[in-house]
């Protein structure tokens, strides 16, 4: 599921001429916001409810490159949830060669930012996230991940 696509900039590529991997993570993570607003957890919900997400644990795979000028796709290929934790993983596809460049698998915890804690998902959240999975879930692919046990179902 298409969450967002991106160009790759001049500034984002490195001496070998290809993007540097910490724009890859920037790209995994603007990316990822675009779900959370969904989910009420993004910048919006930082600000208004002192609630937000904070990653724990990633694993990330770069598999082919891509230059400047390049068009990709972050695609949103699995995601779950318990009580407190988000699981999820994307993957970047170059759409001038369609293929994989880049996987990002996440451990995220949901925290009170007012007592910089992790707390439980609201009711609401809760039923926002088990709409969505419901939704797409023939869209998700299990395949490959890494953090499966971390979820506390």
């Amino acid at each position: 599921m298409l969450l967002k696509t991106f160009e790759v900039k001049k500034e984002w590529v490195d001496y070998n001429n290809h993007m540097n991997m910490s724009y890859y993570v920037l790209v995994f993570d603007q990316a990822w916001e675009v779900a959370l607003e969904k989910f009420k957890m993004g910048g919006t919900a930082a600000k208004d409810l002192n609630r937000s997400t904070m990653v724990v644990e990633t694993n990330t795979k770069y598999l082919n490159e891509v230059k400047e000028g390049e068009m990709v796709n972050v695609n949103l290929t699995y995601f779950d949830h318990d009580k407190k934790r988000l699981h999820f993983k994307m993957e970047m596809i170059s759409q001038k060669t369609n293929k994989l460049s880049a996987s990002m698998e996440w451990i995220s915890l949901y925290i009170d930012l007012s007592k910089r804690k992790v707390t439980e998902f609201e009711e609401e959240k809760i039923k926002i996230m088990k709409d969505f999975i419901e939704q797409n879930k023939s869209k998700f692919s299990t395949e490959g991940l890494l953090f499966t046990s971390k979820l506390k179902k």
